[in-house]
């Protein structure tokens, strides 16, 4: 294949080369404070540090294990220490800004020392200051994500709890507060976790966002959660279901280690094994074409010709040129890619990753399904156009020649079937139904994924879809955004307004208008495909009828008989001409389900039109503040969108593989 339409195979390793798993471990557990783990601090310290050399034995072929941590008092930060320890990456979602986290988890006695902390000063009490110390010196080493967007109700709330020990309403106020911001900040832990460490006492209800609920959360996410008891640390045990938590007296403790190990070898599973020829095959460098070839262009010339409102573009060329993966920042993406660099405290890293591990992925997958997507259903549709061909090749001679004749048109109709057959055979050995299923999936979430990484909002890496045929699609974008993590920011009310503003939905507003032109265009596409195979039909009984008429005639002595012979051929040859046409587009029709994916996009429009409508809303009472919570709720609704429209419309696409047009 010449260079002009094909990418070097020695740039795939960079492009699209698989990020390497890595183990994600989130910590939530009691804090100083509780007298279970005040009593067995050492104990706890022991199996915990057991656990985590566990990690790093199952874990040596990965690339770095990253601990998601709170960095509270107590469990978090023991955990956090032991993660420095072994040279892993630290993540902290913190519920607060760094300034407030440290005044809280000092665990100040009166305002004056915690408004002291929060403007960034040191303490005069020097067990206070240790404390907020240990803090800050473990924060300077991790990747920070701040939601400090609720900073200004939170941190007044606090330091009044302090001032008066008996002004029970304020406490109450800061303490609910303050479980919400934490809530928060675990659920994003959750989902960035493939494995989860509580240690708790097994008695303590707590709050929301506490070390019970934080359970609960990872359990109903489908993140294991392994349960170090606080009153007894070396009886730990694996749970896995959110009944676990309820019937923890039944956990089997005896096979733990081979639970724990089965859970590790899900969680650092790569994309494709060793031997998987199918993932690779889908993304190899020889897949990748520069432009589309006009040969399989028949597709999305019916759509363009039945599916057009007007104008002259029904003939013109549909040859399209797919964006090179190192053109796409500066491309398609270059709106996005300035909102990026234009965001307040904007984090270099996670906008370099952005770039190069994500939209270039995208660049390329979306460019090898485009091409792969006009394979199948340009061969299709022109499998239906040549067995048509065919049947009217085969009986052309009736009209034109005699019966002897008749070879040269039978050796069309040959040749015609056994290009058919051969389109068929070379389908299905390169698989072109099935590789263009994969890589539309890792595009789609590919699509979504670098607007939830600047809010470091993702799917758990257990709740992605399951496939019943290759989940490599699923891992493989998994392994994207794990191996990305959370932006090192400071989420403020600003930083909210130009995410909403600037990128979301400007996001939400075009995929919007592209379901509903796509809703549109289909729509009429199926709507003319009707009519005129229809007409082919009435065209066909015009035929038919005409004979009939002309041989009434003759048997009732109104016509001669050679009227009757000289039409015979043609009126045969148009009677079976009509209904294969009308066959043909029928089949055209019923193989693209053109009705169907309208309907699918509009719902996907629907649902897109909601989001929109609340984002504006949001945007009209932005005075009242903007809250994380919100907008991370929006992106998982699109999230959500998203992943339904993809498997609405493999549903629809998943038995119609390339085989014989009938």
């Amino acid at each position: 294949m010449s260079e002009d339409r094909k990418i070097k195979s020695d740039n795939i390793d960079s492009i699209m080369q698989s990020s390497p798993p890595r183990l994600t471990v989130g910590v939530t557990g009691h804090r100083d404070s509780n007298l279970a783990f005040n009593a067995n601090r050492q104990e706890i310290e022991t199996e915990l540090s057991r656990i985590l050399d566990f990690f790093d034995a199952h874990t040596q072929k990965a690339s770095k294990t990253c601990l998601y941590s709170l960095l509270a008092q107590g469990s978090d930060l023991l955990a956090a220490e032991q993660a420095l320890k072994r040279k892993w990456e630290l993540s902290a979602p913190l519920p607060f800004g760094l300034p407030l986290n440290v005044a809280i988890n000092a665990h100040p006695e009166n305002a004056e020392d915690a408004q002291r902390l929060i403007d960034g000063q040191q303490s005069e009490d020097a067990t206070l200051a240790q404390r907020a110390n240990r803090v800050e010196a473990i924060a300077k080493t991790a990747n920070l994500f701040e939601l400090a967007e609720q900073d200004h109700l939170v941190a007044p709330a606090f330091v009044k709890s302090l001032a008066d020990p008996l002004d029970q309403p304020a406490i109450e106020e800061f303490e609910a507060l303050a479980s919400e911001r934490a809530a928060i900040a675990a659920r994003i832990m959750i989902e960035h976790s493939s494995i989860l460490i509580a240690i708790w006492d097994g008695l303590t209800i707590g709050s929301v966002g506490g070390t019970r609920h934080t359970m609960m959360q990872a359990l109903e996410h489908g993140c294991p959660v392994i349960w170090v008891d606080a009153s007894a640390p070396e009886d730990w045990c694996c749970m896995t279901t959110p009944t676990s938590l309820r019937k923890r007296d039944d956990l089997d403790r005896t096979g733990r280690t081979g639970q724990l190990t089965e859970i590790v070898t899900k969680a650092i599973q790569v994309p494709f094994a060793a031997t998987d020829k199918i993932g690779p095959d889908s993304i190899r460098a020889s897949a990748w074409r520069k432009r589309s070839n006009w040969l399989f262009h028949g597709y999305r010339r019916i759509e363009v010709i039945f599916g057009s409102d007007g104008g002259n573009k029904r003939f013109g060329s549909l040859r399209q040129n797919y964006e090179k993966p190192n053109q796409i920042a500066s491309g398609s993406a270059s709106s996005f890619t300035d909102a990026v660099r234009s965001l307040p405290q904007a984090c270099l890293k996670m906008n370099e990753v952005i770039g190069e591990k994500v939209l270039r992925r995208f660049a390329w997958v979306d460019g090898v399904s485009t091409h792969l997507s006009d394979r199948y259903r340009g061969s299709m549709v022109l499998n239906f156009i040549l067995s048509a061909m065919a049947i009217i090749g085969g009986i052309t001679y009736l009209p034109l020649g005699k019966m002897v004749e008749k070879w040269p048109f039978a050796l069309v109709e040959f040749l015609v079937l056994l290009t058919i057959l051969m389109i068929i055979a070379t389908g299905r050995k390169r698989r072109w139904h099935g590789r263009w299923f994969e890589t539309r999936r890792v595009a789609e979430y590919l699509r979504h994924a670098p607007m939830m990484l600047l809010l470091g909002v993702a799917r758990s890496p257990w709740q992605w879809p399951k496939a019943s045929n290759t989940n490599w699609p699923e891992r493989y974008a998994c392994n994207v955004i794990q191996s990305a993590g959370l932006p090192n920011v400071k989420v403020t009310p600003v930083y909210l307004s130009h995410m909403l503003t600037q990128i979301i939905l400007p996001h939400v507003v075009s995929q919007r208008d592209y379901h509903l032109d796509k809703a549109s265009r289909l729509s009429r596409t199926h709507k003319n495909l009707d009519k005129l195979s229809e007409t082919s039909f009435i065209l066909a009984v015009i035929a038919v009828a005409c004979f009939l008429l002309l041989a009434a005639g003759f048997f009732m002595g109104l016509l001669p008989e050679k009227w009757v012979d000289a039409t015979a051929k043609g009126f045969t040859f148009l009677g079976v001409f009509f209904p294969t046409i009308g066959g043909a587009i029928a089949g055209i029709r019923f193989f693209g389900d053109f009705e169907r994916f309208a309907g699918i996009s509009e719902v996907t429009a629907a649902k897109l039109t909601q989001i929109e409508s609340r984002i504006e809303n949001l945007l009209q009472h932005s005075e009242t503040g903007l809250r994380y919570k919100t907008i991370a709720d929006l992106l998982h609704n699109i999230d959500e969108a998203v992943v339904g429209e993809i498997e609405n419309w493999q549903a629809v696409f998943g038995g119609k593989h390339i085989t014989v047009p009938v």
